[in-house]
């Protein structure tokens, strides 16, 4: 632990950045790619570990198959060479200038050209244009299929981040009680995620009350908790990038008889998502578990509501949303390494909602929570 890295995890080393170009350009010969772009994107900091916002104008790196070529706009030179990323080359363009054509040129004059999946189209159209479209291939097979695998030191900052938030809802639980507002809350909530160590605060926050929460990504306008309401907290952070995101639905007092049964419905929908989780099984059959008890339960089928409107979870790491989605039709098998939410909310309209949501990882022992799951409706934590 240091000033400038206050965790009790490390970060990623340099030498994993290393691992990760090399198996890129594995994947690239393999596939008979010549050039991955990246933009600025989660996967650009993912191989190269720079991070950069995506504005109107072009700023990536090109991954060719002996060199590492950052394309960036001539006046933010000198910031870029600041900020922490893989040694490579920087090849700039002025503002008059084409970056297409930067790209194209060190491209070269054959081969595929592999696009990052997060590239706005105001840039593939000029790269299609420079390139040729016929060179142009979709990057999110190669860039994805090496990020769905967490490595360990991933594994133990996601973990860590989850520790972090956990212990923000804790605190959260303790400030509930009628006549606060939510704003109130989600303030306390950003405030307690830095005082942990989280240095952004808070990377998103929903604090829903009452009916509210059937709403699954909240309500605009000001809400106050009563007494009896159903309360949702969906809240997570980023440590060196990587996200935490937990949900917590509970009552400050014992819950009415429908709140009581659509909660333990919810919790047994949880656990059957985490018994299904096994090395091999498709995504889709998480899915289908979660559904066949929510179901039997007399709620749904389908999408159909009072029941589960959306999918029972996703992937995450530098995305918050990400490959691999729990959901029908996915048919990508579990793997080890893969991390995902375990979340098949149940939404009763225009009464309450009850998500219940904690993060799996895929060992090849079979899945492990990265935070235990919620005791009951008045007790949202395994343990004190």
């Amino acid at each position: 632990m240091t000033a400038d890295w206050p965790h009790p995890v490390p970060p990623i080393a340099p030498a994993e950045y290393a691992q990760r170009l090399e198996r890129l350009r594995t994947l690239m010969q393999a596939s008979g790619v010549e050039a991955v772009l990246l933009s600025a994107s989660e996967s650009m900091r993912y191989f190269t570990g720079l991070v950069w916002h995506p504005s109107e104008r072009l700023l990536g790196a090109l991954v060719l198959p002996t060199r590492l070529v950052y394309i960036v706009p001539g006046f933010e030179r000198s910031r870029v060479e600041t900020l922490p990323h893989v040694a490579g080359d920087i090849a700039t363009w002025e503002e008059h200038e084409d970056a297409a054509a930067l790209v194209a040129s060190l491209a070269g004059p054959a081969g595929k050209v592999a696009l990052d999946d997060t590239l706005p189209l105001f840039a593939f159209y000029p790269l299609a244009a420079a390139l040729g479209a016929e060179r142009i291939v979709e990057g999110a097979p190669l860039l994805r299929s090496l990020r769905l695998r967490k490595s360990a030191a991933e594994i133990a900052i996601i973990r860590h981040a989850m520790g972090l938030t956990l212990e923000v809802h804790r605190r959260a639980h303790a400030l509930m009680k009628p006549g606060i507002r939510a704003s109130e809350a989600v303030r306390f909530i950003d405030e307690q995620h830095r005082a942990l160590g989280a240095p952004e605060g808070s990377s998103f926050c929903i604090v829903s009350f009452g009916k509210a929460t059937a709403l699954p990504h909240g309500a605009d306008g000001e809400q106050t908790l009563h007494a009896g309401d159903v309360i949702l907290v969906d809240t997570g952070c980023r440590i060196d990038g990587y996200h935490s995101d937990l949900t917590r639905t509970y009552t400050l007092d014992e819950p009415t008889p429908d709140v009581a049964r659509i909660w333990a419905l919810e919790r047994a929908a949880q656990e059957a998502v985490f018994a299904a989780a096994r090395i091999g099984a498709a995504a889709e059959a998480l899915d289908a578990a979660a559904r066949r008890v929510i179901e039997a339960g007399g709620l749904g089928p389908g999408y159909r509501l009072p029941g589960l409107p959306h999918r029972a979870g996703h992937g995450l790491g530098l995305d918050i949303h990400e490959p691999p989605y729990i959901v029908r039709g996915n048919r990508m098998a579990l793997e080890a390494g893969m991390c995902f939410s375990v979340e098949p909310m149940i939404v009763v309209p225009g009464a309450f909602g009850i998500r219940l949501e904690d993060h799996i990882c895929m060992t090849e022992d079979g899945p492990d929570w990265f935070t235990e799951p919620a005791k009951s409706p008045t007790e949202p934590f395994a343990s004190p």
